[in-house]
């Protein structure tokens, strides 16, 4: 099973809020997931990120790629380092 760290969609139209997830990258963008481990509000000014770093290090430790956008996210909350 091959994980994947990324963003499910909640909140109304035009008004955004995301969880970061892990979840098994055949699964759809809002469907079954394994563990939440953090949200992002991108509607606050500055956007609001709150992420587990433990949980996400463990994640990546454990083979869970994250995507273009979550990887950004984890770069921001300090969990990896920008290449």
């Amino acid at each position: 099973m091959a994980l994947k760290i990324r963003l499910t969609r909640l909140g109304d139209k035009k008004t955004p809020y995301y969880r970061v997830v892990v979840a098994d990258s055949r699964s759809p963008r809002d469907g079954k997931f394994v563990e939440v481990i953090g949200t992002y509000n991108p509607l606050k000014n500055p956007a609001e990120i709150k992420i587990d770093n433990e949980k996400a290090a463990a994640w990546l430790k454990n083979g869970a790629q994250p995507t273009d956008t979550a990887r950004e996210l984890l770069v921001k909350c300090g969990v990896i380092e920008r290449k």
